[in-house]
């Protein structure tokens, strides 16, 4: 539904001979003396003007890979800069190029959404902001809430003030960790919007997110990670050409041959098994007919992000 809803956005050109956005080059990162390798020597660049999303399971790294990016971590090995700023030797500005929308919901109860808004401008120097904090708040819904205390907004208002507090500076690259985590589906529409809107404008995006539909509709290359390793990087076109291009869906009560239930995805009564052709196809629907499973509801579609998320991280290409 998402994909149908947004319109993919255009990358910008880089510009010839300048740095990428984001380098992280060699990054390593332990835990536990050594013992917990949370990064392995994770290498990659987002250039100039790319929506880029960042895939993995809970514990893929994601999550030390961003906080080593926002300063709040030091790599065990490797450099990561932000438009040729490296993050340790040259912090504040790689700092300023910046803006980042963390996962969880941090506040100060004490100031009220254009005060806080206010003292972030001022946190990267940035006097006599109105204008721009005004559209922030119109673009993410947050008008009416202007002069509220953060402590009366709800937990879906108060992550629009955290995406508004990441872009006051007006950062180019933008990097957003599962933004979109517990929230209602007009919050995400309105993000995605106004993302998608500066990404057009020559803004960068780094994406974190476990709804894959997004990051399907939103990005133009994807990384995926699995136990502190790059195991995909490709344009997305890329990724979901080399995965089955069909879609079985349906409905049964019934247990499925064991052959199909390896290899399916069951959600309830509701089943989904990926055919790369037509020929294997019928070969579905007759193994279904031999053990006599009746199905309803049955659907035949694209594959979609998710199926090829999970036939990687099952291990099944690379």
């Amino acid at each position: 539904m998402l994909a149908s809803s947004l319109q993919q956005p255009v990358a910008a050109a880089p510009a010839a001979g300048g740095p990428p956005a984001l380098r992280f080059s060699h990054v390593s990162k332990t835990y536990r003396a050594g013992q917990f390798k949370a990064l392995d020597d994770v290498s990659f660049d987002i250039q100039p003007g790319e929506f880029f999303g960042l895939l993995g399971p809970n514990g893929a790294g994601k999550t030390s890979l961003i906080s080593i990016l926002a300063g709040l971590s030091r790599a065990s090995g490797g450099q990561v800069s932000v438009l040729g700023h490296d993050v340790v030797d040259d912090y504040a500005n790689a700092r300023k190029k910046l803006g980042i929308v963390p996962q969880e919901l941090v506040f100060d109860p004490f100031f009220s959404v254009r005060e806080t808004l206010r003292i972030q401008s001022g946190y990267f120097g940035v006097r006599h902001n109105d204008d721009w904090i005004d559209e922030l708040l119109l673009n993410l819904g947050l008008a009416d809430k202007a002069h509220n205390n953060m402590r009366q907004l709800s937990g879906g208002m108060k992550r629009r003030v955290l995406v508004a507090q990441a872009l006051v500076h007006r950062p180019p690259v933008i990097v957003l960790d599962e933004p979109t985590a517990g929230v209602d589906v007009e919050l995400r529409q309105t993000l995605w919007q106004f993302i998608a809107r500066l990404n057009r404008e020559g803004h960068t995006v780094l994406l974190t997110t476990h709804y894959l539909e997004e990051a399907e509709a939103l990005c133009h290359r994807i990384a995926m990670l699995k136990q502190g390793k790059i195991v995909a990087l490709n344009r997305t076109s890329e990724l979901l050409a080399g995965t089955a291009s069909t879609m079985l869906q349906f409905k049964t009560d019934s247990a499925l041959p064991l052959a199909l239930a390896e290899r399916a995805r069951i959600t309830g009564r509701i089943v989904q098994l990926t055919a790369h052709d037509a020929a294997e196809v019928e070969q579905i629907l007759a193994t279904l007919r031999q053990a006599a499973v009746p199905i309803e509801d049955l659907e035949i579609g694209r594959a979609d992000l998710e199926d090829v998320f999970i036939e990687i991280m099952q291990g099944g290409r690379a």
